[in-house]
């Protein structure tokens, strides 16, 4: 094969058909050992998949519908144009029926299991010409963080520099439409009792140990981060995201992020415990008001910083006594150690 690998075929055909050799029946066993996905041209170049695969399976086509069941195996698999080989390999069963006549078909099983981590995909496709079209779904739940970190690269996701998730669950219920190479992804995300080692989101908003008068940690336990999601070519949109950290409190918010990967988010933090009477003592407002705030810069390094005129135009202001606005503003924009823009 292009690239390396090796197709084995055995079975018996026909008779052949004689207007049509395509819609000669035809029952064949079929192993393919170390297929090169982006070299072989078996999937589109522009998707940005490759890696290397494994297969053994059943085909069989009475010359009106193909159908096929097996199981793979996906090595320093990529799925993202920008996406880097993925740390750990994907196996997968499957079970597809194929009408060659429409040339569509259905996806009726596809299990696939990145370790421990176990997620369903079902749904429809239809090919025309050289492009083809998804109407799917892709199913998980409680899956191990520990097993799906190292498939992060080959997705092309990229988390602040230096730091990786510890621990926890994903689960998600996602709709992936349209051509291979222009997909949409929307549905639902929820990450839970996990870890993103080697960040420390209160040192990203300077003044919070202080305020807690807790000893800083390297790390961020995260309880609950919520969002819905939408992934395009055009880039990630996250809303109603909700973000629980127990050593700060509860984040919301909504924003983008682009295919270069920089953030476009407005967020509100609601802090817990010692910050908000630290922050009661040092601005002079009241303790239940949420802080707004953004995350600018890229997925690998974010920065935050104080929203300025959302402070002053929140319910933070009524709680601001009159005449100390400046000081208010001054003294939170200190949180996130930014100096007040204008």
């Amino acid at each position: 094969m292009p690239g390396g690998g090796t197709v084995t075929l055995e079975g018996k055909a026909g008779p052949i058909d004689p207007t049509d050799a395509a819609a000669t029946a035809f029952d064949a066993k079929i192993k393919v050992k170390s297929l090169d996905l982006a070299a072989s041209g078996f999937v589109e170049s522009s998707s940005g998949v490759a890696g290397s695969l494994d297969f053994e399976g059943t085909v069989n086509s009475d010359g009106k519908h193909l159908k096929s069941s097996g199981t793979a195996s996906a090595a320093k698999l990529k799925l993202s144009p920008k996406g880097s080989p993925a740390g750990r390999a994907v196996q997968l069963s499957y079970a597809v029926d194929h009408n060659l006549e429409s040339q569509g078909g259905q996806l009726q099983q596809c299990d696939i299991h990145i370790g421990k981590a176990f997620t369903q995909l079902t749904g429809t496709y239809q090919m025309q010409g050289a492009a083809t079209t998804l109407n799917m779904k892709l199913n998980g739940q409680a899956m191990p963080v520990d097993e799906l970190e190292a498939m992060l690269p080959a997705l092309g996701v990229i988390l602040p520099s230096g730091s990786s998730l510890k621990g926890g669950t994903l689960s998600t219920n996602l709709g992936i439409t349209g051509a291979t190479d222009k997909l949409v992804i929307v549905g639902p995300l929820k990450l839970s009792d996990t870890k993103l080692a080697g960040f420390n989101l209160a040192s990203k908003m300077s003044a919070v140990s202080a305020l807690t008068g807790a000893k800083s940690d390297p790390d961020t336990s995260i309880q609950n981060l919520s969002a819905d999601a939408r992934v395009a070519p055009e880039g990630i949109t996250t809303s109603n995201l909700n973000l629980t950290v127990p050593s700060l409190g509860v984040i919301t918010g909504n924003g983008t992020v682009s295919p270069a990967g920089a953030l476009a988010y407005k967020m509100n933090a609601n802090l817990s415990g010692g910050l908000a009477g630290g922050l009661t003592q040092m601005a002079g407002m009241g303790s239940k008001s949420g802080i707004p705030f953004m995350i600018q810069g890229t997925t690998a390094d974010p920065k935050f910083v104080p929203d300025v005129k959302g402070m002053l135009g929140n319910p933070l202001k009524s709680a601001i006594p009159a005449g100390n606005a400046g000081d208010a503003v001054k003294g939170l924009s200190g949180i996130f150690g930014k100096k007040k823009t204008k």
